[in-house]
């Protein structure tokens, strides 16, 4: 793959040989991000994990103390009284049945982040095949499927981020904006790192946490050491 001049130019600060401590990793992404629009910081975390037993799998929900710099668009699946709630808290759609055709019909898909009452997930099931690919079929464990429709939305707009194993066994999360202080992204890698060590499989043999990456959208891999994990 060939990389533009800029990105060459930048990634002559990274030596690729080292695995960097978090400050110095963060410190050297911000650098590295140049692009004229304000870069997505994402943590890659290779694990030892096999996803195929269900025992070994990752997934939960942590909210990072700075937010992920998105605005997030929250829609929830609720009825009666769970309506009026779920838009008091701030959810940016809200409805039922009658949301069913406009997904899966007319591909209207408008959201980041699906909440669901227990009572609505008969409804939601039947989106299986739309919103389970791109991993916006809500689910108990990130926290997606609950009554309190009103914590949930309000974690989300403060920047709840969900993670899980992808079919190569790595976690891809985002951890905050370029523009963010190095403090500010020092802060929500640690809530994140926390959160992840915490979910280490009790199945698990050997080694959990086999490499850390950290980048820009368009800026180079910087890793980081895992020693600390």
């Amino acid at each position: 793959m060939k990389h533009g001049k800029k990105y060459t130019e930048t990634a002559k600060l990274v030596d690729r040989s080292v695995a960097y401590e978090p400050e110095e990793a963060i410190a050297l992404v911000k650098k590295t991000a140049t692009a004229k629009f304000d870069e997505t910081i994402e943590v890659h975390i290779r694990t030892g994990c096999d996803g195929r037993h269900a025992e070994q799998q990752i997934r939960g929900a942590v909210v990072l103390p700075n937010g992920t710099g998105k605005t997030v668009k929250v829609l929830v699946f609720a009825k009666g009284d769970k309506v009026a709630e779920a838009e008091a808290a701030g959810a940016d759609f809200v409805g039922g049945d009658e949301l069913i055709p406009r997904i899966q019909n007319d591909g209207w898909l408008d959201f980041d982040v699906v909440v669901a009452t227990p009572d609505m997930m008969g409804v939601v099931g039947r989106l299986g095949k739309v919103l389970g690919p791109k991993g916006l079929m809500p689910n108990p464990k990130a926290g997606t499927v609950t009554m309190d429709v009103t914590k949930a939305v309000k974690d989300i707009k403060a920047g709840k981020i969900e993670y899980r194993l992808d079919k190569t066994n790595i976690v891809h999360v985002p951890v905050g904006k370029a523009s963010f202080t190095e403090e500010a992204l020092q802060e929500n890698f640690k809530a994140l790192m926390d959160a992840i060590v915490k979910a280490r499989p009790s199945a698990l043999k050997g080694q959990y946490l086999r490499s850390i990456t950290l980048s820009s959208t368009m800026g180079p891999g910087v890793k980081v050491s895992v020693a600390k994990f």
